[in-house]
This record gives C-alpha cells, sequence and structure tokens, in this order.
C-alpha cells in the first residue's frame, strides 16, 4: 500500500511514523508513505500557497492550482476515471464526513491513498469538485491544519494490513471490530473467551496483578470457565457502549442474547440507586 500526503509542513510527518506498528510495517514494506511539499508547486518567488476568499471574509483559503499541480504530478488517474479499488484522492476538512472504522477497512483495501491536508480558512472548492474522491474529517471539531487528521487515518489504516499486528486477530477483537467470530476450541489451547465487537465497544481488560489499590480484577476472569468469561464481556462490552456511545446502539445488530444481556444491565443500572440509600 502506498499513502502520498500533500502539506505545506511535510517535517510534521518526520518522526510520527518512526515508532510502533508504523515503523514496523514501513520496514517490513506493507507500506510506503511519502510527503510532498505543496510550496514545490507553486509559480512566484513567495511560494504562495493560499490567497484571499471571493466574497469577502476572514481568513486565507488554499489555492486550487498548487493542489492541482501536486496531484497530477503523482500520476494519480483523472477524478471520474479512476478505479476506486486501485487509488483513491481525499481531502482532510471539517466539513467532511466522520472518519470510522469501517471507512479505514475500505482503505485499506485500496493500494494507493492521496490524502490533501488542509490549511488555513479552508480550500478552494473546486479541488474536492476536481480532484478529490470525497472529504474526511476525524471529529467534530476544528483543528488548525488537516495534518493530524492525516496521520490517525495512516495509523487507523496501516494496523489493518494484514502482517501489520502480531496477531492477525487483533484488530477484530476491539471496539468497532468484527461483527462475528466462530468460536471454535483450537488445537493448543481453550476455546475463545472473546467475541467481535461487532461495530460496539470492546470489553474491559485486566491484568495482573489481581488486586491493585483496593480494586480487585472481577472473579469471573479468574474462574477459568470459558462460557461464563464470553458472556460476561459481550456483557461488559455493551454496558460500556451503552455508558459512553449509546448512539452505537441505535445502528448495532444485535441478536437475541446481546438483548438478555443488555436488559441485565438496564436492570442492574434500576437497582444500584435503590442499594444506596
Amino acid at each position: 500500500m502506498h499513502f502520498d500526503l500533500i502539506t505545506i509542513f511535510p517535517d510534521f510527518f518526520t518522526s510520527v511514523f518512526e515508532f510502533g506498528i508504523l515503523k514496523r510495517a514501513r520496514l517490513a514494506g506493507l507500506v510506503n508513505i511519502a510527503t510532498h511539499d505543496l510550496r514545490s508547486f507553486t509559480k512566484d518567488r513567495h511560494r504562495t500557497v493560499d490567497d484571499r476568499p471571493f466574497g469577502g471574509g476572514e481568513g486565507m483559503i488554499l489555492k486550487p492550482k498548487p493542489i492541482y499541480d501536486a496531484v497530477n504530478s503523482l500520476g494519480i488517474t483523472r477524478k471520474g476515471e479512476r478505479d476506486p479499488q486501485q487509488e483513491t484522492v481525499i481531502l482532510l476538512s471539517a466539513q467532511g464526513r466522520p472518519f470510522t472504522q469501517a471507512i479505514a477497512h475500505e482503505l485499506a483495501s485500496i493500494n494507493r491513498v492521496v490524502l490533501i491536508c488542509g490549511r488555513y480558512e479552508g480550500v478552494d472548492e473546486r479541488v474536492s469538485e476536481l480532484i478529490c474522491d470525497r472529504e474526511l474529517s476525524i471529529g467534530d471539531y476544528v483543528l488548525s491544519g488537516g495534518e493530524l487528521g492525516a496521520a490517525v487515518i495512516v495509523d487507523a489504516v496501516v494496523r489493518l494490513l494484514p502482517g501489520a499486528l502480531g496477531h492477525p486477530d487483533s484488530s477484530r477483537f476491539e471496539s468497532f471490530g468484527a461483527h462475528e467470530v466462530v468460536e471454535e476450541p483450537s488445537a493448543d489451547g481453550p476455546p475463545r473467551t472473546t467475541h467481535g465487537a461487532g461495530g460496539l465497544l470492546d470489553y474491559p481488560h485486566y491484568t495482573r496483578p489481581a488486586e491493585f489499590e483496593g480494586a480487585m480484577v472481577p472473579d469471573v476472569l479468574q474462574g477459568g470457565n470459558h462460557d461464563v468469561i464470553r458472556l460476561w464481556r459481550r456483557k461488559m462490552a455493551l454496558k460500556k457502549t451503552k455508558t459512553n456511545r449509546p448512539d452505537l446502539l441505535e445502528g448495532a445488530e444485535l441478536n437475541e442474547q446481546d438483548r438478555r444481556l443488555l436488559r441485565e444491565v438496564e436492570a442492574e443500572e434500576r437497582i444500584k440507586p435503590q442499594e444506596l440509600e
């Protein structure tokens, strides 16, 4: 896979991709990440990439011509003629669609992804109209530029590439992970005790010691009953999702067992206030 990052601050990425999974994936040849200085595609001696907005208003707008030339220099197929499985051009913008794990999976299947980092008050709309396949935003807030968003997208996508993580199931058993996982005994170990997140949040995790500052690891995790552990983890995932991201439950594909566990969570929440009185 190949990423091209178009930015006015290429040095921003100097160390971003030099750690952890991203570094290992690059060294293993799973991904190539190239940065391109937008100012290199200007013609004036001041290397001007922005100008005042038509119609008035505050701030400066990134000009379309340098971006157009930068993308063309990469040999990217013209918009409308691109094979969506081979290449895509994306503008990082506060006006973009929210970036999600589903989009990360989609991008992980594409050979080449170009990310254009917006700056200043915005980017000339013709960049989106003539060059980009979509606009993406990493959240409902405004950043100084698209560089942080680009780094987030690269990280989220690269970790999904086969071989990037230490275990192939690592990206399945986590928040927003796989919808269903077949739980079969393995040849060298017990049955799985995990459950695909199904687009929900992950269940709570614990490690040694069993007691820390008076807080104990739940007894169920120390009992060794894998069926009970699996159900507990699914129930806790539903509980955490209900507490932190109830919006995810609205579109979740819940089976009858999930709905029963969710009813248990809701019943326990109603009982607790009475117990405290």
